[in-house]
């Protein structure tokens, strides 16, 4: 801005570099079509899931707030909070989570300005956007895809910083990527921060102090909270990590590699994992996924951008080992930060097979990788179609069996326990209880002393029995469950 003593301030126009307003479009067009892609293909009448009620009922007035269990973080009910503190509509909050997810991709492929052209990061983008599993949890409430979008922010910020000291835009970046993930997933946060921790306070070259505060101060807010709210709620830090390996089945040396490819048919959770392997088409994907990595790194040597390729590949390796070796099930959803760091590298090898030097070769090979690429994107939506459409027919069993249970008396105020209580008593308006098992929060004792006082229902799942308290209670059959609802006016 420049001031004349005699005429009024005058504001200098903000031009963008021509790299960056070239880039603008591509990247654009990638996040508009995921969101859009998202509205499209993704139910906005999917309803919530159980992982999603857990989350949104610590901030909605729609329903008491469901058990928080140790390992869960507070980002997803702060994500949410714009929305689900004045509305129930699922639909809006979906619509509001495509949106925000398609400006989340914007910004974390723009992080990664001046390591890459822009070419290869909207392919990238549209690589990592076009996966069903990306697809399907873009417009959720839950905690994965935006740890994913703060891996790329943080890892893409903290190389420019490492390549500029002084891009001041980047540290801020580099402090905010870490920060998102934090306040989603903070065990997931050290993993994909692990090598760049060692790069910062190992390697003189990479060494960087404002950097290292700036990532400092980002892991602080979310994982500070998280342990302040283990001494709070948890009985301390070591309680709650305890707590939270317990959940998760016990962290230990597990080989969950075939369970990760179980679940690629779109088995949302899959625990137990047993069964048959999913038809080659469907997975073979992840396969190429490592030697198209590969040749990236490759590529990337010789184009003189080696280290945010080798980077990048790394945080992506430390984020899955977790998931692949030290967890006994698996869900297609923990692997997303892993799939965001990786898409850089493969959409560089993809571009340069396409680009590839001249000859009898090339049309043949150019050809093969579109074909590959349309092979893959058909596959991808025959999943998601699946997946939505079996999802939405169970979220619809549970909004179907609330008002059952309203018809038959159990009103907010009003308990549930049992199967499934946690989902189907937000759709109810109602809280949740267990006496055992990971949600375990209230003994039968208090589930009685309850009873007497608002209408409380034991749910049973088909091939479950009933808690041995509320066997005498009467019971009702609907939509596969078994209602058994206590006995009112005591």
């Amino acid at each position: 801005m420049r001031v004349n003593a005699n005429s009024a301030p005058v504001v200098a126009p903000v031009v963008l570099p021509a790299a960056d307003a070239r880039g603008l479009g591509p990247l654009g067009v990638v996040a508009g079509a995921f969101t859009l892609a998202q509205l499209l293909l993704v139910a906005p009448e999917m309803g919530l899931g159980w992982d999603e009620t857990v989350y949104v009922s610590q901030v909605s007035p729609h329903a008491p707030s469901a058990f928080f269990s140790a390992p869960r973080a507070r980002g997803v009910p702060l994500l949410v909070a714009p929305v689900a503190l004045w509305s129930s509509s699922t639909a809006l909050l979906r619509v509001y989570l495509a949106v925000l997810s398609g400006v989340g991709l914007y910004f974390a492929l723009r992080a990664w300005r001046g390591l890459f052209p822009v070419g290869v990061r909207a392919v990238a983008g549209a690589l990592f956007a076009s996966l069903w599993v990306t697809l399907f949890y873009g417009p959720q409430a839950m905690p994965n895809y935006w740890v994913a979008v703060g891996a790329l922010v943080c890892v893409g910020c903290c190389l420019r910083v490492r390549k500029n000291p002084g891009d001041r835009a980047a540290l801020w970046g580099a402090g905010a990527g870490a920060a998102l993930m934090a306040w989603m997933r903070p065990m997931d946060t050290v993993w994909v921060t692990l090598p760049l921790l060692v790069l910062l306070l190992g390697v003189r070259e990479w060494r960087r102090p404002r950097l290292l505060g700036a990532m400092a101060v980002g892991l602080a807010t979310g994982a500070g909270a998280w342990v302040v709210e283990a001494y709070a709620r948890y009985g301390g830090l070591v309680r709650r990590l305890a707590d939270a390996s317990r959940v998760q089945g016990g962290l230990g040396w597990n080989i969950a590699v075939d369970d990760q490819l179980r679940s690629l048919v779109g088995r949302t959770l899959c625990r137990p994992c047993t069964g048959d392997m999913p038809h080659p088409a469907i997975t073979a994907w992840w396969f190429v996924l490592p030697v198209m990595a590969a040749i990236g790194l490759a590529v990337a040597v010789r184009a003189g951008r080696a280290t945010p390729t080798a980077v990048a590949l790394v945080c992506a390796a430390t984020a899955a080992v977790p998931y692949l070796f030290l967890i006994g099930y698996a869900a297609p959803r923990f692997l997303l930060p892993a799939y965001a760091l990786l898409a850089i590298s493969v959409a560089d090898a993809l571009l340069s097979l396409v680009r590839g030097p001249g000859g009898t070769w090339r049309p043949l090979v150019g050809a093969a990788v579109v074909l590959g690429v349309v092979g893959h994107l058909v596959v991808q939506y025959a999943v998601l179609a699946r997946t939505v459409e079996r999802t939405t027919a169970s979220h619809r069993d549970w909004d179907r069996t609330a008002a059952e249970l309203r018809r038959l008396g159990v009103r907010p105020p009003c308990l549930l326990t049992g199967g499934y209580a946690i989902p189907i008593a937000y759709y109810a308006g109602c809280a949740s209880a267990h006496t055992r098992g990971n949600n375990a929060n209230i003994t039968r004792k208090g589930i009685l002393e309850t009873a007497e006082h608002i209408p409380v229902a034991a749910l049973v799942a088909p091939g479950g029995d009933p808690p041995e308290f509320a066997r005498s209670w009467p019971a009702h059959q609907f939509a596969g469950f078994r209602l058994h609802v206590a006995p009112t006016g005591r």
